[in-house]
Formats: structure tokens, C-alpha cells, sequence
């Protein structure tokens, strides 16, 4: 609808305003969405919409900032032109936190890149696209099954994506009897694996231990090989890539996990064998973990 994009727009042009001059305080943001809708959008009947907007980006700042750098970490916050890291947000609010019905998934993205492309750079139009897709991927894809009545832009091969190596492991302990897994929470409410991008010439056994060192603070000893699995993501600057991650199990001293300042993970625990399979897993990585769970069942009725 013509209203609501317009309302769009000047949500976007007042919290560009507001980052702009340094991140205002409540009665400075209202002040602003007022006069911007009186002088860009007069006589509108969706002004609450764009109070709204931007009253909603601002109660969930903190989350949808941990989200962009988790979508794009290669790109500090602060690196991100003020346009372009307001169009994440605005994009990002409707897609995780609007009323499904009322703005669906593809409605969300396709406005922010519109809203890029009218008021970014040149590049703002893709950025923007890598970013909320790649979100919109660990969302699983919600409406992805619409028919969609434009023409689908042609893909890179598969054969010619480029390729990160991942080294990811299941670590796990013993304290007074208890078998016990260590996991980490991201801030799409899964729990998941410790692991990190390998190096050029690094093994993926060392690299998966440097990577345990650094995000849980445990130091592992690589126990068995749970093998691979690949899956395509966005890169904001690359387009779609071939992430190989590598799993092992891992055992670890049973002890306090200390959770690196990362960008994504807001949580680390230890988890009993028994209460492991009821845990929020990622498709992917449950097999991986239920491999590691049969392993240490097995060693632990010997």
C-alpha cells in the first residue's frame, strides 16, 4: 500500500535523524517523527504507522544491533553507512517482530530493499538483501513457497560458490557420575555448537579447538570424528556461499563456561546426558548431536 510505504520512509528518515545526531533521547525522537510527518507525509491517515515503526525499532535496538552484526560479520555496526544500518533495523523489526499476517516476510524484505535502493548507495540495495536474507533463512524460510509473479534473478551454480571451512564440536565432561554437554544460545532462541571459521593452512582439528578456547573458554580434546554437513548461506558482500562445517566430540574439564563477547550468543551451559534431546536444535545440527549423545551412551554402559 502506497500509505504504508510512505510511512516507511519517513520512520527511516527519522531514525536516520536520530542515529545521525547521535541517538536522542525519547522526547527528541518524537519531536522528530512530528515534524517529518507533517512535512513529508501531510495529510496522511497512517501517521501511527510510522510512530509506530520507529517506536518498536527503538525498544528492540539492542537485539536487532546483535542481529545485524551476527548477519553481517564482517561489517562492524559502526562501519555501516547510517542509511543502510536503518534500513536493517527498520527491515529487521517488521521481519522478526511484526504481526506475520498483517506484514509477511517477503513484504518486510522487499520494502527495506526499496527503501535501500531510494536512499542508500549504490550498493545499499544488495547489502541490504544479503543481510535480511540470510536472517530470513534462519527465520526457515517463512512463505517461501508463495508464488511469486516477478521474474527470479539468476543464481550463481553451486559448483561456483565460494567456500568457508567451519570447525565445530560437541563438547563433553564428567563431574560426580554425570555425563554432561556444553552448548551455546544465539539470540534466535537455539541452542547450537561451539565452533568458528578455520583459517587458511589450519587443521580442522586445530581449528576447532582454538575456536572452543575462544568462545567458551574450554580447553578440548578432540575425542571422535561426528563427520560434515554443508548448507548455502547469504554473505552481504559475496551473495550465496557453501559454509563446510567439520563436527567432532570433544571432551573438556567440567567447569565454568565462559561465554566470549560475540556477537549472536547471549547464553552457555552445561546440560545432563538425559535432558539433552529436548534442547532447541537447529535441523542440522541435531543429527550431529544425537550422533555425540548415541557415542557417549554407549562408552558410558561400558
Amino acid at each position: 500500500m502506497a500509505n504504508r510505504h510512505l510511512s516507511r520512509s519517513v520512520a527511516l528518515q527519522s531514525l536516520f535523524e536520530w542515529d545521525f545526531r547521535g541517538q536522542l533521547g525519547g522526547p527528541e525522537i518524537n519531536i522528530i517523527v512530528a515534524r517529518n510527518n507533517l512535512e513529508f507525509a501531510p495529510g496522511t491517515s497512517d501517521s501511527s504507522f510510522t510512530e509506530q515503526l520507529v517506536r518498536g525499532v527503538l525498544a528492540k535496538l539492542k537485539d536487532l544491533n546483535e542481529i545485524i552484526v551476527q548477519a553481517a560479520p564482517d561489517w562492524p555496526l559502526e562501519k555501516i553507512s547510517v542509511i543502510d544500518r536503518n534500513v536493517l533495523r527498520l527491515g529487521l523489526y517488521e521481519l522478526l517482530f511484526s504481526d506475520r499476517g498483517e506484514v509477511p516476510a517477503k513484504v518486510a524484505i522487499n520494502e527495506a530493499i526499496e527503501l535501500a535502493k531510494t536512499f542508500g548507495g549504490d550498493a545499499s540495495g544488495r547489502f541490504a538483501n544479503g543481510v535480511l536474507g540470510a536472517v530470513y533463512k534462519e527465520l526457515g524460510e517463512p512463505g517461501k513457497d508463495e508464488v511469486s509473479t516477478k521474474k527470479k534473478t539468476s543464481e550463481v551454480p553451486y559448483e561456483n560458490m565460494p567456500v568457508q571451512r567451519l570447525g565445530g564440536a560437541v563438547v563433553y565432561s564428567q563431574s560426580e557420575g554425570e555425563s554432561y554437554m556444553a552448548f551455546v544460545h544465539d539470540i534466535f532462541g537455539h541452542w547450537t555448537l561451539t565452533k568458528g571459521k578455520i583459517a587458511e593452512g589450519v587443521t580442522p582439528e586445530a581449528g576447532t579447538i582454538a575456536k572452543a578456547k575462544e568462545e567458551i573458554g574450554l580447553d578440548i580434546v578432540i575425542k571422535a570424528d561426528l563427520g560434515s554437513n554443508e548448507y548455502i548461506a547469504n554473505d552481504p558482500e559475496k551473495g550465496k556461499i557453501r559454509k563446510q562445517v567439520h563436527y567432532y566430540l570433544a571432551e573438556a574439564p567440567f567447569g565454568k563456561l565462559i561465554l566470549a563477547d560475540k556477537p549472536g550468543l547471549d547464553d552457555a551451559k552445561w546440560f545432563k546426558l538425559s535432558d539433552i534431546l529436548a534442547l532447541n536444535f537447529y535441523n542440522d545440527i541435531l543429527p550431529i548431536v544425537t550422533k555425540a549423545v548415541m557415542i557417549l551412551s554407549q562408552k558410558n554402559k561400558k
